[in-house]
């Protein structure tokens, strides 16, 4: 590599550590710091079954096609390893020795089987036969004749265990499995008045394990899991029933290679090396953890009404135009109108779809599901306006990881309410966020459009932060509709998009040229500045853009909060880049791209990261903001975030997550920021 760049799995992992960073933050209310730990814990699972796998299946390749990668895939492999056992560590000595403590200093007590009281006891034993035992399945191990199948994700219990009447012959082993996935993983216990016990179910089947193996002494107990190759491997088929395949190997999913063993970094190596040999497991499949695995479970911790321990509500603010609008066409027609969630009510953009499927008026409603809600009101409004007499169709990305089954299932359930569906098509995965509504007016037809950074899902609507735009703006709809006409008839648009920046078609071409005019204006000694706020940077041809850029005098910010494999700060390639990454309450999920323009300032929100994939593989939007008066806001917006001392973290070469820190006495931490200016606005809007 001929510039600086890391390594976009060596970065991720630096994103994850600014989650654990939450954790250890005192000042993040104590049940929100558990809620880190979980999502911390949520993301390096995804990792484990995605990236490591891709990176443990280019170990096999062969020579020639090694030697066309930029990376060692076995020396990157080691770097993850050395990584996370660090931050496991980490992990742990937070929860033991940071977060436990804290909650018994609320009276909230997570107890082992051995500080149990004896009523408790009773409790825990009757549990574990009311409960729990038609789901533990023990099961002695045999070396080399029987080797019991782990299933993806579960936990077990590795038991080391003797012979009670030959107290001297060799260690036997069993496995016990620990129910999580039938059963709560936390479990209140009988406590006094203003005290709350509460036993972690491992620990309750660690209480019993005795009972399920009477002829043997229980030597000790430690949990392990196995965490499968998630990937399904189909993203460059271009032949065949792309529907059929997708359901063929999500039944593949759960029976994949192995991409992790996690064990107690307390088991001895004897029981250690048994497991090794009885399920094939090589040295770079194992990771040592602390004493409990699937951490994401703390998502479910038990509240025990404790509401003071967690983050003060933020309800969302009823958008001034939009919110219950009995005719949203008419508020959208007047003047473009601009969403920002969770701080505005995401019903603003549910009414809309909900009115059209009412309105007499509306003919079409067309619409891109790349992810959304389980129970979702969009949806429900898309088939009543079927029922209704509309035309309506929906393109269902099908490829979107781990939403692959839901998306086929709401496919199926729209196809069978009237809608036209079209699925994805192979090689190409569709990312835009777009809808399209044709209503009648004066006897002709008039477009709306919505875009947005963030998908159509309610639920997530509620903690990622996306920016949306429903506008009439001709320029703007007749290019939207030539999006959906291509994933109607797969044939490229007969006119150039102009105004849109699409995936596979303008993006790249036109995020250079926007890149090459800053370099221009900065070479002529005007003023040049480039802001891109995205989720991750990792396209190569772009970061050697930037690094031009920045070699030529523009002034480069950047605010990525997950992968970034530009290297700021380097003195002769990125002397003018900064970049800061904010994690908080909400997930940062917008992306936004603002260049100065000769003072004429461009800006852009788009469905699109600054990724290989996303530039030259996907179908993405990036969209125009026209109207100044959103512009504006969306400048107040980024320069919130571009002042953050508080939840802003620096990125560097070192990647030592240092938080941001400015001159300024007064702290500014941009997503309480920016809900306040909503507010404010909200208040003076008549």
């Amino acid at each position: 590599m001929d510039f600086p760049y890391i390594h976009r799995d060596i970065s991720w992992l630096s994103f994850n550590y600014r989650v654990l960073q939450e954790a250890k933050d005192p000042s993040v209310p104590l049940l929100e710091r558990l809620k880190f730990l979980a999502i911390y814990s949520s993301n390096l699972d995804e990792f484990f079954r995605i990236r490591v796998a891709n990176i443990r299946n280019l170990k096999k390749v062969g020579k020639k096609t090694k030697a066309e990668l930029d990376f060692v895939p076995s020396e990157v492999l080691r770097q993850i390893h050395s990584i996370v056992n660090r931050q496991q560590e980490e992990f742990s000595q937070i929860f033991e020795d940071q977060i436990v403590p804290e909650l018994r200093r609320h009276n909230v007590h997570i107890l082992r089987r051995l500080e149990l009281n004896e009523e408790q006891r009773h409790f825990v034993e009757n549990y574990f036969r009311d409960h729990l035992l038609p789901f533990v399945m023990p099961v002695l191990l045999v070396k080399r004749r029987i080797r019991p199948f782990l299933a993806n994700a579960h936990l077990y219990l590795a038991v080391h265990l003797r012979p009670k009447k030959k107290p001297l012959a060799p260690s036997e082993y069993a496995l016990v499995k620990i129910p999580s996935d039938q059963l709560p993983r936390f479990i209140p216990l009988p406590s006094e008045p203003g005290r709350h016990d509460v036993i972690l179910l491992d620990d309750i089947v660690r209480h019993s394990v005795s009972w399920l193996f009477p002829g043997y002494d229980i030597q000790d107990t430690y949990s392990i899991k196995l965490t499968r190759d998630a990937e399904l491997y189909i993203d460059d088929e271009f032949s065949g029933d792309l529907v059929e395949k997708i359901k063929a190997s999500l039944a593949k999913r759960q029976v994949g290679p192995t991409s992790r063993f996690v064990y107690d970094r307390e088991m001895p190596q004897h029981l250690l090396e048994y497991l090794k040999e009885t399920f094939d497991l090589g040295k770079n499949d194992m990771l040592p953890e602390g004493r409990y695995h699937n951490n994401f479970d703390f998502f479910k911790f038990p509240d025990f009404g404790l509401h003071h321990l967690k983050n003060k509500p933020l309800p969302p603010l009823p958008h001034p135009g939009l919110y219950h609008a009995e005719n949203p066409f008419e508020v959208i027609r007047a003047q473009d109108q601009l969403l920002h969630y969770p701080y505005h009510s995401y019903d603003a953009v549910v009414n809309f779809f909900q009115r059209a499927a009412e309105d007499p008026h509306v003919t079409h409603i067309k619409a891109i599901q790349y992810r959304v809600a389980r129970r979702s009101r969009i949806m429900e409004a898309l088939m009543e306006a079927v029922r209704r007499g509309k035309q309506v169709s929906v393109f269902v990305e099908i490829k979107a990881r781990f939403d692959e089954a839901a998306n086929l299932e709401w496919g199926e359930r729209l196809e069978r309410a009237g809608v036209r569906v079209y699925y994805s098509f192979p090689g190409v995965k569709v990312h835009s966020k777009l809808a399209l509504v044709r209503r009648m007016e004066g006897g002709k037809p008039r477009l709306y459009t919505y875009l947005s950074t963030g998908n159509f899902h309610e639920e997530t609507a509620q903690i990622y932060s996306d920016l949306g735009l429903f506008t009439t703006d001709p320029r703007i709809t007749a290019e939207v509709s030539n999006v959906f006409s291509f994933l109607e008839n797969i044939k490229p648009p007969r006119q150039e998009f102009k105004h849109l920046l699409v995936g596979k078609f303008n993006l790249r071409p036109a995020l250079y040229e926007l890149i090459d005019a800053e370099i221009a204006a900065a070479k002529s000694k005007k003023p040049a500045r480039i802001i891109i706020k995205t989720n991750s940077i990792e396209d190569r041809d772009i970061i050697r853009k930037l690094y031009e850029a920045s070699q030529a005098g523009v002034k480069v910010q950047l605010i990525v909060r997950g992968i970034c494999c530009l290297v700021p700060g380097v003195e002769g390639f990125s002397d003018n880049i900064e970049a800061t990454s904010i994690v908080d309450r909400f997930l940062e999920h917008a992306r936004v791209f603002i260049f100065h323009h000769g003072g004429e300032e461009r800006i852009y929100l788009s469905s699109a990261d600054l990724m290989q994939r996303n530039l030259s593989y996907r179908i993405e939007t990036a969209f125009p903001i026209y109207d100044p008066a959103l512009k504006a806001e969306i400048r107040d917006i980024i320069t919130l975030q571009l002042e953050d001392n508080v939840k802003a973290r620096c990125i560097d070469a070192q990647a030592l997550n240092r938080y941001r820190r400015t001159e300024s006495d007064i702290p500014v931490r941009a997503q309480l920021e920016t809900y306040f200016y909503y507010r404010r606005k909200s208040e003076h809007t008549p």
